[in-house]
């Protein structure tokens, strides 16, 4: 699948860097954390945990697939990018075999969300599409989430209270809409997915505006972004207090604000004025935030319970 006949396990490390694995966090921080709450509201059905597992992680590398192909075709992928080097900008992946790697992630998520529509219904249907179709269009045309800054409240949404609730529903769907506290923990990986985002779009600013990619960096400038991220991850980190608050229970999750210790290294770096790949690191300390995030809030919510 690629140009160039590489030995398999060079192969194999090129496609899974392209999966850009770090950003996995961002799909399964979420899933971790509603699990972990489901497990206390009641029996945890493991089998249907796992496939929404599965369901996140493919849509998330079915949409860094679809945003390689298309920064690629519509310029956004230059020379001057600051950020790892990609598969297929390399030259060592071809378009085709990009596309079709798309179409088989997605086609993934298919299957296994008409799996779980027999237990969720029709609201599982709508998820399922919601998510393919955001996923394509993150970056597919001038009009796309990415390259209209809209990606910033996709981001929040759909790896924070979207993905929590959907996660917690299927595991009681006879029970409608999750509890408050749920949406509420949900803002937590969310947000600090929507700091990754800044950071990154703080990073390729000149890049973007050169090729038209209007983020909220190109439009609102750098100050709007470290702005952004700095209230991104203090409110994420704040979020436990009102989730424990509202439930009545869970203060163990609290232990999440330990994690301001993580935190205020990669602030200080946004905060400095660092522009260009001097920002990688931040990049680096926010994945590993949400990483910790997710698990401390995961293993501390059944505390007590």
């Amino acid at each position: 699948m690629s140009k160039s006949k590489e030995p398999l396990s060079e192969l194999f490390q090129l496609w899974l860097s392209t999966t850009r694995p770090k950003t996995l966090f961002a799909a399964l921080t979420p899933v971790l954390m509603a699990g972990s709450m489901a497990f206390v509201h009641g029996d945890l059905h493991l089998g249907v945990w796992f496939a929404t597992l599965l369901i996140a992680v493919f849509v998330q590398i079915g949409t860094n697939f679809t945003n390689d192909v298309f920064d690629q075709r519509q310029g956004a992928d230059t020379e001057i990018r600051q950020g790892p080097r990609r598969g297929l900008h390399s030259g060592r992946i071809t378009l085709r075999a990009m596309i079709i790697a798309s179409f088989f992630c997605f086609a993934v998520v298919a299957v296994l969300s008409g799996i779980l529509v027999m237990r969720g219904g029709w609201p599982i249907v709508f998820l399922a599409l919601a998510s393919i179709f955001c996923g394509v269009f993150y970056t597919a045309g001038r009009y796309s989430l990415a390259y209209t800054g809209l990606a910033d409240l996709f981001v929040v949404a759909f790896f924070g209270p979207i993905a929590m609730c959907g996660t917690f529903y299927l595991q009681f769907p006879q029970e409608g809409w999750p509890p408050l506290e749920v949406w509420i923990a949900g803002l937590g990986p969310g947000l600090i997915a929507t700091g990754l985002l800044a950071v990154n779009n703080l990073r390729d600013v000149d890049e973007d505006r050169q090729s038209r990619k209007m983020t909220l960096t190109v439009r609102f400038g750098r100050t709007f972004s470290r702005v952004e991220y700095m209230c991104c991850i203090l409110v994420a980190l704040l979020v436990p207090v009102f989730v424990a608050w509202i439930a009545e229970r869970g203060w163990w999750s609290l232990f999440t604000l330990g994690l301001v210790a993580l935190a205020l290294p990669a602030m200080k770096r946004v905060r400095s004025g660092t522009t260009g790949a001097e920002l990688n690191p931040a990049l680096g300390m926010t994945g590993k935030l949400l990483f910790f995030y997710g698990i401390l809030f995961a293993v501390t919510w059944p505390i007590g319970a």
